[in-house]
């Protein structure tokens, strides 16, 4: 009876456990099995999704689009 009581203690504190990490880590869990049902989707195309923010600086931030005179250039006098 003593080894009844003990399995169904053990499998009690493992299930209490896993609920605790799924409370726990979440956020985390959510993006990570999101991550896992894109890679198993075979219509996801990552190439479909448009990136509304602009992670990369503009190639020439010094020129005016409204002025119709060039920016002007310093020249480096490197050694």
């Amino acid at each position: 009876m003593g080894a009844v009581t003990t399995a169904l203690i053990a499998i009690a504190a493992v299930a209490l456990g896993w609920c605790t990490i799924e409370i726990a880590c979440k956020p985390c869990l959510e993006k990570g099995r999101e991550a896992i049902d894109r890679n198993l989707n075979p219509d996801y195309d990552p190439d479909d999704q448009v990136s509304t923010t602009t992670l990369h600086a503009p190639l020439n931030p010094s020129t005016n689009a409204d002025s119709a005179t060039p920016a002007s250039s310093t020249v480096a006098k490197t050694v």
